[in-house]
């Protein structure tokens, strides 16, 4: 995967609010969330698990079985901003876990092979 997601204009400045205690623009936060997902994609492709990032975006990834439809068996989700740390590695996915902060639901939803991009 190419780094360019994770430095794009809305992902650095997205980042830079954050580590500054502010919220980052909703349309900057969209931008760098979406960006991430599309890296996670192009460097997990499949459909076999779902990453949600509500309530700016979700992406269908990881080779294995397909999920077509209901409830996906492999599910992730977490807020905007633990997803834009993890994906940028500024937190570890094990922490994120572990401090609750990532849930997570079936075999497949283990992102840790794929990140940080």
């Amino acid at each position: 995967m190419s780094s360019s997601c994770v430095g794009s204009a809305a992902v650095v400045a997205a980042l830079s609010a954050l580590d500054e205690g502010r919220v980052p623009d909703r349309p900057v936060f969209r931008a760098a969330v979406r960006a991430l997902l599309t890296g996670l994609a192009e460097r997990a492709p499949g459909r076999s698990v779902e990453v949600r990032v509500p309530p700016y975006g979700a992406v269908q990834c990881v080779p294995g079985p397909r999920h077509t439809r209901g409830t996906p068996p492999n599910v992730v989700e977490m807020d905007p901003e633990t997803w834009l740390r993890v994906a940028t590695g500024a937190l570890s996915w094990a922490k994120a876990v572990t401090e609750g902060r990532v849930r997570v639901s079936g075999v497949r939803a283990d992102l840790a092979a794929y990140l940080p991009l």
